[in-house]
């Protein structure tokens, strides 16, 4: 495994009021050497997405992949590499920007909280048709072209 870290550039001419936000798309290798990627349910929302959220004061998007990762699914994890990102119009009418990470998991067993009400562990032939948003589709699609997917779900 190699780790290829990458941090996300915002242009000068970004809004001021820009949403700046990172997560992770979590992999572990089960049985048989099989991959199984982790999606988090929002009842709030009604969707099924990766975990992510919005930046801390002086947090890097790496940093903040990391710590909202674990907030939302109780699983400290390694950034294996940087996958893309997302841009959308937030619910509340600004640009959102979010970073995207790949990261193998730690053995913890969820629990429900504030944000996240159930999290699956699915093949990565399942993964996309259980995804909400056709943004969170085309991230999909980058992470299983990555060189470290591909070998894994080969």
């Amino acid at each position: 495994m190699h780790i290829l870290s990458g941090e996300l550039i915002i242009p000068k001419d970004a809004p001021d009021d820009l949403i700046r936000a990172a997560g992770g798309i979590i992999t572990r290798t089960v049985l048989g050497g099989r991959v199984e990627v982790a999606c988090i349910y929002r009842e709030s929302r009604g969707d099924w997405t990766f975990p992510k959220g919005k930046l801390d004061e002086g947090e890097t998007f790496e940093q903040a992949a990391i710590r909202e990762v674990l907030e939302e699914t109780g699983m400290k994890c390694e950034v294996i590499r940087f996958i893309g990102s997302t841009n959308y119009i937030h619910r509340k009418g600004k640009s959102k920007i979010v970073a995207y990470y790949l990261m193998a998991a730690d053995e913890v067993e969820f629990i429900p909280n504030d944000e996240v009400d159930e999290l699956v562990w699915l093949e990565i032939s399942d993964v996309r048709e259980h995804l909400t948003w056709d943004r969170d589709k085309e991230l999909f699609d980058l992470l299983v072209e990555l060189p470290e997917v591909k070998a894994q779900a080969s």
